[in-house]
């Protein structure tokens, strides 16, 4: 192993921000804090972006990658996409598309939500099945009990609009309640155009989308109970890092919860979810179409149930936790040629995983100074998918190739996964607490790693420009993680910086093929198109190792101004024979806000830089990226109790940048070369009205 020199500065800023720190009150940041978790209200954080995920980089160790204006994928501390655990109140969904053009989040719609949690670090064994990356949880607003027999109605209307693509969002909700009975009406629609850039336009990154909502909650003494139903439909709307674009997105989701409460006795949750959620795609729709022999439509579709039980005891050292989870997801996706009625590709069929899991965890408090957390969980993952054809394994032997060895491969597999987490906590100071955690955590192989037959780029949003085929025989990848930190706080300054280090044995990545078949396929199909494309990847096991340090912090200046902000390193290798980087690793980047508060407004100057990134992947064939900097702005104002307006200007200086997660161009566009990094929004003036009844 390679010795890690960063870690020495990292550990002497660390000492010095223990030494010095003197802060308090992150009740008063938008971003609040608990040792475990970072939360942000997302009404106030004035969210303007479609993409809810943007959300991410307001939270220490937290990114996206961007292939479009609706998909966001989270990235944490270097990992990303299914590596994160993505909740919304407390249950899951698997995205309709093999691309992520659908990652879970984005089924979370900004203006009917009450927060966004972000696990920090090592995620508790309770919280998530897989959560070797980190977890997230997204909460509605769903209504309050009132403590009257007569219902109560009030709601909340929204609306904003933004310059840089003539967006508009427009939304609604209701919320009607007794001391028994609460209802919630809800609805969303928004769309924009394509964004611009200094001196051009980022073609396609139209959008459009509607969202609607119904819930019913009902309580009984300590006995509360939760019905909620959820459409999603989104229009045609585009993702210039990718092969196609979306054409619809379309989708039920169900749950139905029930908590019984015996403040600090028991808790007891029993949830049940699903989701039926269908996806196509194009790439001849919203961008430059090819010739009609390449026309390609994806028709893509999910089906996904879970639940989870889950009862916490309470006694006077700490609590215990204990319970079971299950979720079940059914994956199809088809590739046809709408001029052409004999053309197929079953790109995945019946693709199914099922994670069934049981965990304990336990909470103590030693003593005044003492205080620590310690998990175990398993998981039995059961993965097994449908025999498979498509028309070129009818036509051209090296897809028939690929297609015999998928179909007679042993399909069904079992992987069986233990997660351990240790936490403590030591409160030296009245001020300070030092915290230091290890854990194992496991995740086994998607589906698209696993069972990606013919070399395609169905890989979950990798947007690499890569074909890739699938391993059946995958290991899971398994994450021995330790970190180390402390919260700092006092009357007027607030720190908490930790340092991180994960190794990961069975890191699952792209490796160039050594497939002959695979090789040949995209040879021949290069031959017969005219296309110039890399010779295939495989998603294989390879050994990794990601560290590196984040801190956010707040200082209250005086009564009226406050500063805050975070800063981020993260490193990601390949810890074997290969001398390589990990690939879509967030640059170093620094946050820096100043914030006045008067009694009816607030107003927000922020700085935004990102180093340059030259630690990118060999095997990927990434492109390095430019350091830059921003300067953003926003205000608002209280009108009336019950009226708020806000304004600001995001890249106030319109500065032409690449962010290094934002991934290349894929479509034809005079104004951005094919393959070039696509840039990033130039200025965009933004307004918001939000009135509560």
């Amino acid at each position: 192993m390679r010795t890690k020199p960063y870690f020495i500065p990292i550990a002497v800023m660390m000492l010095l921000c223990s030494l010095w720190a003197q802060a308090d009150h992150l009740e008063e940041l938008v971003v609040t804090a608990s040792q475990n978790t970072r939360t942000i209200d997302v009404a106030d954080e004035l969210l303007i972006s479609s993409d809810l995920a943007q959300l991410l980089k307001k939270a220490p160790g937290g990114n996206v990658n961007t292939n479009g204006p609706l998909t966001g994928i989270p990235q944490y501390r270097g990992m990303f996409g299914s590596r994160i655990a993505v909740s919304m109140d407390g249950t899951h969904l698997a995205p309709s598309g093999p691309n992520w053009m659908d990652p879970p989040m984005s089924y979370a719609v900004g203006g009917q939500l009450e927060s966004l949690k972000i696990y920090r670090g090592i995620v508790p064994v309770s919280v998530a099945q897989e959560s070797i990356g980190g977890a997230i949880d997204v909460k509605s607003i769903e209504g309050e009990f009132s403590k009257e027999e007569e219902f109560a109605i009030g709601g909340r209307l929204m609306s904003n609009v933004q310059s840089v693509n003539d967006a508009y969002h427009l939304e609604s909700a209701v919320y009607a309640s007794n001391k028994h009975n609460r209802v919630r009406i809800a609805a969303m629609t928004e769309k924009g155009d394509d964004a611009e850039f200094p001196n051009g336009k980022i073609r396609p990154t139209e959008y459009e989308r509607q969202r609607y909502d119904l819930g019913y909650g009902f309580r009984t003494g300590n006995h509360t109970a939760q019905l909620s139903y959820g459409y999603n439909d989104t229009g045609d709307s585009g993702t210039p890092a990718l092969p196609t674009d979306i054409e619809t997105i379309k989708g039920d989701l169900y749950s139905l919860r029930y908590n019984f409460d015996r403040n600090e006795v028991v808790n007891i949750t029993v949830a049940l979810f699903s989701s039926n959620l269908d996806h196509t795609m194009t790439n001849y729709l919203l961008r430059e179409a090819p010739a009609t022999s390449q026309w390609r439509r994806i028709s893509a579709s999910s089906d996904n149930m879970g639940f989870k039980l889950m009862t916490t005891v309470f006694d006077t050292m700490g609590s215990s936790t204990f319970g079971f989870d299950g979720f079940n997801a059914k994956h199809d996706a088809d590739v046809d040629n709408p001029n052409n009625p004999m053309f197929f590709i079953e790109t995945f069929n019946h693709a199914k995983r099922e994670v069934l899991g049981a965990f304990f965890e336990r909470t103590e408090n030693f003593n005044t100074h003492w205080s620590g957390e310690f998990g175990i969980r398993f998981n039995r993952v059961e993965m097994d998918a449908n025999e498979v054809n498509a028309t070129p394994s009818m036509m051209m032997p090296a897809a028939a190739s690929l297609r015999d060895a998928f179909n007679n491969a042993k399909l069904r597999q079992v992987d069986n996964n233990l997660d351990l987490a240790a936490k403590a906590w030591f409160q030296s100071t009245n001020h300070t607490k030092w915290y230091l955690g290890v854990a194992q955590k496991n995740r086994s192989p998607s589906y698209q790693e696993r069972y990606l037959w013919l070399p395609l780029q169905a890989t979950a949003g990798l947007a690499d420009g890569y074909t890739y085929t699938g391993t059946v025989a995958l290991n899971p990848e398994v994450s021995r993680q330790i970190e180390s930190g402390l919260n700092y706080s006092s009357d007027t300054l607030t720190l908490s910086p930790r340092i991180f280090y994960s190794k990961v044995k069975d890191f699952i990545q792209g490796t160039k093929s050594e497939d002959p078949a695979a090789i040949a396929f995209v040879r021949m199909m290069n031959a017969q198109n005219g296309t110039n494309n890399p010779d295939p990847l495989q998603f294989s096991n390879v050994d990794a190792e990601l560290y590196g340090f984040d801190m956010d912090w707040f200082w209250h200046l005086s009564q009226q101004w406050s500063a805050s902000g975070l800063i981020n390193y993260v490193r990601g290798e390949r810890d074997d024979s290969s001398d390589d980087n990990l690939y879509r690793i967030a640059p170093p980047n620094a946050t820096v806000r100043l914030t006045y508060t008067a009694p009816a407004w607030t107003a927000t100057l922020e700085a935004v830089g990102y180093a340059k990134q030259d630690n990118v992947s060999a095997v990927n064939d990434e492109q390095e990226s430019s350091s830059y900097g921003l300067i953003n702005l926003n205000a608002t104002w209280d009108a009336t109790k019950n009226l708020q307006l806000a304004a600001g200007v995001d890249n106030v200086l319109d500065k032409r940048y690449e962010a290094h997660l934002g991934g290349y161009n894929r479509a034809i566009n005079p104004d951005i070369a094919l393959g070039a990094r696509l840039p990033s929004s130039g200025t965009n003036i933004f307004a918001r009205v939000m009135y509560r009844f």
